[in-house]
């Protein structure tokens, strides 16, 4: 890949450092098992784009203040609470190759711990008096449940169309990019129509960010996540969604039946992929992320050029090309 995460990150690289520090200073606490559980966490943080959006997005909108590191925490802590509960209502062992909270503490510290974050993240706001960016994480936060809870819904019918995945996607996955980047600019001082501008910008990339993680399930190899697991897991996705919508009745219900009753099957699995390839399924997925990505960069027209600003279209590019 051309782009590196350490390239993209220079401008704000004495930022990132400093915002580790306050962002483990905010998870400390007095019980030792909790402090326990805090270090682990902190320990399999991933690639750390959400405060890179963060940051990134207020340099380009105006300053980067004291209250854009706690905008910042305020949501990796509300963020990794959702991923904790997450794991025990998915019943998950591991996240991203590490093993899960709830696999190594069980799923009642599991579910306090979720309880501790969320917490931790508001009164961090509260004490601070970052009434709006707590309302923009807490919206972000609403947004995340009820997308979750759409798609369960839907999924057990397997009959989402192309306009309930994207507003399930809308919800689930691009209102927490379209977060990040509100709260950088607000946090920098911009006022409320450049706040809004800078979360549909977000919103378009998370909606492209999906898009590219929902293709990874039709690759040649696993890397990031398995090939095949949307199927197992009886997910309808914008390839399988256009697939179907191009098929006739009886490969129609030929392939929703497998989804049903046979995704436990490798070789069931690997005919809907196929079927998916086939039918142009990729390629129409691969327009539509594209077509997010150009126009998030179109938002990014209106802001002088600054390096900020540079990097912020190199970090859009990342999420685009990445390979996990």
């Amino acid at each position: 890949m051309s782009l590196k995460l350490d390239n993209i990150k220079a401008p704000i690289a004495h930022e990132m450092e400093e915002f580790e520090q306050k962002f483990r200073a905010s998870m400390k606490t007095r019980v030792l098992l909790l402090n326990k559980i805090m270090n682990y966490i902190v320990k399999r943080k991933g690639k750390q784009m959400r405060p890179m959006f963060v940051f990134l997005s207020a340099g380009t909108c105006g300053q980067i203040s004291e209250s854009t590191y706690r905008g910042a925490s305020l949501i990796e802590l509300l963020h990794t609470a959702t991923l904790v509960h997450d794991d025990v209502v998915d019943e998950a062992n591991y996240r991203r190759g590490f093993f899960s909270v709830n696999a190594l503490w069980k799923n009642k510290v599991a579910v306090l711990v979720g309880d501790f974050l969320l917490a931790r993240g508001l009164l961090l706001s509260v004490e601070n008096k970052d009434f709006s960016l707590l309302s923009i994480v807490s919206d972000a936060v609403r947004e995340m449940s009820e997308g979750e809870l759409l798609q369960m819904e839907k999924s057990r019918k397997l009959n989402i169309t192309e306009d309930i995945y994207y507003e399930i996607i809308r919800q689930k996955t691009a209102s927490l990019i379209a977060s990040c980047c509100a709260v950088g600019a607000s946090s920098s001082g911009a006022g409320e129509e450049i706040t809004k501008l800078m979360r549909e910008f977000g919103e378009k990339i998370g909606m492209a960010f999906q898009i590219k993680d929902d293709l990874f399930d039709y690759g040649e190899e696993e890397i990031g996540k398995p090939v095949g697991i949307d199927i197992k897991e009886k997910k309808m996705t914008l390839p399988l969604i256009y697939a179907l919508s191009k098929a006739g009745w009886v490969e129609r219900r030929k392939i929703i039946s497998i989804v049903k009753n046979e995704s436990n099957k490798p070789k069931k699995v690997k005919e809907v992929i196929e079927f998916v390839k086939k039918s142009g399924g990729i390629q129409y997925a691969e327009e539509a992320m594209n077509k997010y990505h150009q126009d998030a960069l179109l938002l990014l027209n209106k802001f002088p050029e600054s390096d900020y600003k540079r990097s912020l279209i190199q970090l859009v590019q990342f999420t685009i090309d990445r390979h996990n």
